[in-house]
């Protein structure tokens, strides 16, 4: 006889069927990329090649070092006539746009900013806590790259300066028909970006224009960001390689790479392997991952180990007990600064992109993750996941017993913390 839990279960996995975004495609080929040392020298080539248009989109553009060669290229494919289109964020990036500019747009880049902080109330608006953090490239509609490298040197840290060993970071090189929905994200975002700057222009050509309406039809349509949801496709009929772009916007897809993870580990059997620099999952990610673990399935977490912020660290550790004491198991990166935004479900699910697991990433920025259901692809990850969790610290399961008053009061805090943050910038409801 089923029991009042087990009803909630199948009606929350009932809903989750219904609303899951994930939509794949087959036939396509997809390349594991680490760190900015083998996406930086990918995009060069794919850039060199461009004939047509390139888009750009990304948190931090800082060229320097290795990330100089693509700006090279970058400037040399506009001025042969290629329309190369760049939007960078204007918190993420308001350190370099002085440069970007001088750099890019003497030689024909079109650059444009996200919410830019040129006037000093830009950052009193709440909506300035919402920020591009997706790092996305296609050029002529053929070959993409999705992941959460910024345009930045491995070894170089704005905040820190520079490093010894290069971060922890991964992209996916992409080609085939998930091709398409990245170029609709990445034009939309751009023409949202260069919009939002102009809006009093845009409405003054569009109350001049001869067809307004026609007008307003094709602005409305370089706006929208590609659908997300059919309900639980089937990808069995597919041809490999099986991939779906997901990405979570402030709009129709507000929690769209959260339940791409939710639905994923939900139904783990064998193994649950996530990294995420920045971990502070909400209740119902939360409980999928200590179920998962209850019911037998190695669930492994990598977290940062050498602290960049260190707000982001306490949120983490906060968790600990709660994590370690249901049987999950918790590894703190230490060789370097871990950026990489990576999950594995089994050895045929995996996910590459710019989403955090924390409320920043699954409520408020833009993001973009894409999700590959290949064992090939699985298996190389697999492999680098390992590799860095040799390189790790575990965190010892008895500390979980020794809970302390501090401990409750710490996760009190930071529980706070986040319900204020996310207030301020205008989410109601449970996280």
């Amino acid at each position: 006889m089923s029991t009042a839990a087990d009803k909630r279960n199948a009606a929350r996995a009932a809903l989750m069927r219904v609303i899951h975004p994930t939509v794949y495609s087959g036939g396509n080929q997809a390349r594991l990329l680490r760190g900015g040392d083998a996406l930086f020298p990918a995009m060069v080539r794919a850039v060199e090649q461009a004939r047509h248009e390139i888009w750009l989109a990304t948190y931090i553009y800082d060229n320097v070092a290795s990330v100089t060669a693509l700006t090279q290229a970058l400037v040399e494919a506009a001025q042969r006539g290629v329309h190369v289109k760049l939007v960078v964020d204007g918190f993420g990036s308001r350190a370099t746009l002085l440069d970007l500019r001088s750099a890019l747009c003497e030689a024909g880049v079109q650059l444009t900013i996200f919410r830019p902080l040129d006037r000093w109330w830009a950052w009193l608006q709440p909506s300035q806590l919402r920020r591009l953090h997706q790092k996305l490239c296609v050029v002529d509609g053929r070959v993409a790259f999705v992941g959460g490298i910024n345009l930045l040197d491995d070894c170089y840290d704005q905040v820190h300066g520079w490093t010894d060993f290069p971060r922890l970071d991964f992209a996916v090189e992409l080609s085939g028909p998930v091709v398409a929905p990245i170029e609709q994200a990445v034009k939309a975002l751009w023409t949202r970006a260069n919009v939002g700057r102009n809006f009093a222009k845009e409405m003054a050509a569009l109350a001049r224009s001869a067809e307004p309406v026609a007008r307003a039809r094709r602005l409305l349509r370089r706006l929208r960001m590609p659908k997300g949801a059919k309900a639980g496709e089937d990808v069995g009929d597919l041809p490999p390689v099986r991939a779906a772009f997901v990405m979570r916007d402030n709009l129709r897809q507000r929690r769209a790479i959260e339940r791409s993870y939710i639905h994923a580990i939900r139904k783990a059997k064998t193994r649950v392997d996530l990294i995420s620099p920045y971990f502070y999952p909400g209740r119902a990610f939360m409980r999928v991952l200590i179920n998962a673990a209850r019911r037998g399935v190695q669930v492994r977490l990598l977290l940062q180990g050498k602290v960049d912020y260190r707000i982001a660290a306490v949120a983490a550790q906060a968790l600990y007990d709660q994590l370690l004491s249901n049987g999950v198991k918790v590894y703190e990166y230490t060789p370097a600064f871990l950026h990489a935004k990576v999950g594995l479900v089994d050895d045929e699910w995996a996910t590459v992109g710019s989403s955090n697991i924390d409320p920043l990433s699954l409520l408020l920025n833009l993001e973009a993750n894409v999700v590959i259901r290949d064992a090939d692809f699985v298996n190389t990850l697999a492999a680098e996941f390992d590799n860095a969790v040799s390189a790790s610290r575990e965190i010892d399961p008895q500390q979980a017993r020794r809970a302390s008053l501090r401990g409750v009061l710490r996760r009190g805090f930071v529980a706070w913390v986040a319900h204020v943050y996310l207030r301020v910038a205008g989410i109601t409801g449970r996280y």
